[in-house]
This record gives structure tokens, sequence and C-alpha cells, in this order.
């Protein structure tokens, strides 16, 4: 099983502090143990397999939270629930323009409120217009890490980031996208990589 960059900042302390603890507090020390536990789960990254018809791809693993429509483009975002895979993937091949971080709040992610957070927005260019994926941390998220840089090129699917415990990821559509080709509905579950979200 393959996890995410930084897992060690977080799981090694747990280890550590189990280790010891079960020498002086045994009960302390399992529940280190599963600290420890929880955090290699959390931080784990599956492989995914992007299908192989069109379509623009889940950027999460999660439940769609939002599908609205913004000025002449269309956003559907998936919040990210802290049993989700929290690994972020491409949603369509192309080149990375710009990566930029807007620090902002911690609201709730699958609230209205977390519009304000603190993200990264990654636009693509792409053959079917520009497209921009928007890693958004959460309540208790509290650092994005972005896998990308600009000119980069990305295949669909493809890792560009993680956001440390809970959040949500969206894709803001080209303007040739309407809210009739979006194919999933709010509360769907999606998986990073594999579920399409819109198709032209």
């Amino acid at each position: 099983m393959k996890f995410a960059p930084g897992y060690r900042r977080f799981a090694l302390p747990a280890f550590v502090g189990a280790a010891v603890a079960a020498f002086v507090f045994p009960p302390l020390g399992a529940v280190l143990l599963a600290v420890g536990a929880f955090v290699l789960w959390f931080f784990r990254d599956p492989e995914r397999s992007p299908p192989d018809d069109s379509g623009v791809v889940a950027p999460a693993d999660g439940h769609v939270s939002v599908i609205r429509a913004e000025d002449s483009r269309v956003r559907v975002g998936v919040f990210m629930n802290v049993t989700d895979v929290h690994v972020n993937r491409a949603p369509v091949s192309g080149a990375v323009r710009t990566v930029t971080h807007r620090p902002g709040a911690h609201k709730p992610a699958f609230s209205k409120d977390s519009d304000r957070n603190e993200r990264v927005d990654i636009e693509l260019d792409t053959d079917e217009g520009d497209h921009e994926v928007s890693l958004i941390a959460g309540a208790f998220a509290r650092r994005i890490h972005s896998y990308v840089a600009p000119g980069d090129e990305l295949v669909r699917g493809q890792r560009l980031g993680h956001i440390d415990f809970g959040s949500r990821a969206d894709v803001l559509l080209p303007p040739e996208y309407g809210s009739d080709d979006v194919v999933v509905e709010k509360g769907e579950s999606v998986r990073a990589g594999e579920t399409v979200l819109a198709r032209r």
C-alpha cells in the first residue's frame, strides 16, 4: 500500500509514543498504537484506473456536495469524509497553467461558508477549454499539499495533491459545459480518477 507524502510526521510520533507507553502505561500505548494505525489508513493512496471513455472524472473520493452554475460555468464539488481517501487526482488531461494558494477560513467543507476557506486553485489548459481544480481545506484540515507546478503535463487520473484531515475538491468546468452535461447528482458517491462527473 502506498501512502501520501507527509504521513510520517503524524504516524511516527504515535508509534514511538506507543512503544514507550507500552512499558509505562499499556492502555495509553494501545491508544497511541491505534492513532498511528488510523494515520496510516487515512494517508492511504490506492491505485486508480480512469475509464477508457471520455469525461471529466472526480478529483476526490467522497460524495457530491456541490453542483451549481457560477456566471457562465458549472462547478461540481466533492466532499471528502474522514473515511475517504484524501489523495486528489486530475479530472482531465492537460497542462498546468497556474497553481495559486489562497489563505482563508477553516469552516466545515460541506457548508456554503467553505467557499471562503483556505484553498489551492489549479488551472488546467485542455483541448476542451480551461478547467480549474480547487483543493479546499475543511474545519480540521490545516495543510494542502500540491504535487504539481505550472508547466507540468498531467494525464487524467494522475495524482495532483492531497489535503490533511478533511476537505473538499471542486472542478470548475469550461463554459462549453452546461448543467445538462453533469452526469452525477448531489449526494452521489464517487471515486477519484474513476467516476465520471461530466461528459459532452
